[in-house]
């Protein structure tokens, strides 16, 4: 593979804000309508408009940064002995949150991310049902952007004493796990969201801590991360290490986001 320069997070955001926002809105174009859907080996669910938004991203990345490889959980599966060489490269999830989307709850999103040396330095993710769209990176700041407004700045925010915290949690996975992570916390309540839409919230300060306790898979969290990062917040393992992308096994163990 040609050797590539280093790519700059700051120019790269505006690309990555032009793909997800396209690709959001082709996903809302399917939204409540009848899809074409089938079953992956994994079980879990595919739609018509998650590979439509997979060819959108993967397009519109391919125009801007040729040669750059991108990583997708809609694309063809890349063999390690290939990713490994990779310094740099796109992380995509085409629709996170796909049984949101067919239950049409509203918890799905677009993902995307720039990951360079296993990390993630830039992420924006497109909310497609309110059209909302976030964007920041590690150093760059993060902001949201509604519908005919101007992109606003947003920080995460801790609790105020004696506030209590907000803790983000799974509509499906409220399990043992979490409320043994919880016990000895100052909650004030738990706001059960799907999927990546979790970050966004974090980082705008609608919430204080979102635990991670079941595994994930690498595109489920690069962008978030970014964001949050972005936003002033952290994403850190169990054990406080950085979350670490570009693994021979794309699995990602249990983590927290939080301000």
């Amino acid at each position: 593979m040609l050797s590539i320069p280093r790519l700059d997070p700051a120019g790269v955001l505006p690309v990555l804000k032009e793909a997800c926002q396209t690709a959001g809105r082709l996903v809302a174009s399917h939204y409540g309508k009848p899809v074409v859907q089938w079953t992956k080996a994994d079980d879990s669910p595919v739609t018509e408009a998650d590979t439509a938004s997979h060819a959108c991203i993967t397009a519109v990345l391919g125009r801007h940064f040729p040669g750059v490889p991108v990583l997708s959980e809609e694309g063809e599966a890349v063999p390690y002995a290939v990713r490994r060489d990779w310094t740099q490269f796109f992380l995509v999830d085409p629709l996170d949150g796909t049984k949101g989307f067919l239950r049409r709850n509203g918890d799905f999103c677009v993902a995307i991310a720039l990951v360079q040396e296993q990390r993630s330095t830039a992420g924006c993710i497109h909310i497609p049902v309110d059209d909302v769209l976030y964007a920041g990176g590690p150093g760059l700041g993060c902001e949201m952007q509604a519908p005919g407004a101007p992109p606003e700045p947003i920080r995460t925010r801790k609790p105020a004493p004696g506030e209590g915290l907000v803790v983000l949690c799974s509509v499906t996975r409220e399990t043992p796990k979490l409320d043994a992570f919880l016990q000895y916390k100052h909650v004030a309540r738990r706001h059960c969201r799907g999927g990546a839409v979790k970050f966004c919230l974090l980082a705008q300060g609608q919430a204080h801590l979102f635990p991670c306790l079941y595994p994930t898979y690498e595109w489920d969290a690069a962008a978030g991360q970014a964001i949050v990062e972005g936003a002033g917040g952290t994403v850190l393992d169990l054990q406080g290490n950085p979350i670490r992308y570009n693994k021979e096994n794309l699995i990602n163990l249990p983590f927290v986001a939080q301000a």
